[in-house]
């Protein structure tokens, strides 16, 4: 779904400040109200499907970049998950984790340094469910939860 959409569907329901960065859905906005079905709503009207939708507020944001343990690896090597209540299986993890790559659960947040990168990392293309099948997760690599970080700062 074109991002130029999406912030009209955001403005329809009442949100104001709306700031999308990238194709993949990142999207810096503010309103009076908490987010939530009406956005999801407005998009299965719109574009005929319901999307999992994620909503992260300044705070859990700034916290996960706190606290990461690779964010002092190279941004585009670095990836930070955004979970709904992950359920790890270790199995998983060790069966499709490379050796260069590392990993680490805080929460509802799964890090994953993968300095190969992850185009052909088998733990990237099974992270759903080794992260637990029915989890909503999605994913972004540092240089885009940095630039992310900026638009909230700049908000």
């Amino acid at each position: 779904m074109p991002m130029k959409g999406l912030t009209g569907l955001m403005e329809s329901c009442g949100y104001q400040n709306i700031k999308t960065y990238i194709q993949s859905g990142n999207v810096v906005f503010y309103g009076v109200k908490e987010p939530g079905l009406d956005i999801v709503s407005a998009v299965e009207r719109e574009y005929g499907f319901k999307p999992d939708v994620l909503f992260l507020q300044k705070s859990e944001l700034l916290d996960a970049i706190e606290h990461g343990p690779f964010n002092s690896e190279e941004g585009k090597t670095s990836h930070v998950y955004f979970c709904k209540k992950p359920k790890l299986d270790q199995k998983k993890l060790k069966k499709y984790a490379a050796e260069s790559e590392r990993y680490h659960l805080s929460g509802n947040v799964f890090y994953l340094h993968a300095p190969n990168g992850i185009g052909r990392s088998k733990l990237v293309a099974n992270i759903e469910s080794c992260l637990g099948l029915g989890t909503i997760v999605t994913g972004r690599n540092l240089n885009t939860i940095y630039k992310v970080l900026d638009m909230v700062r700049n908000a």
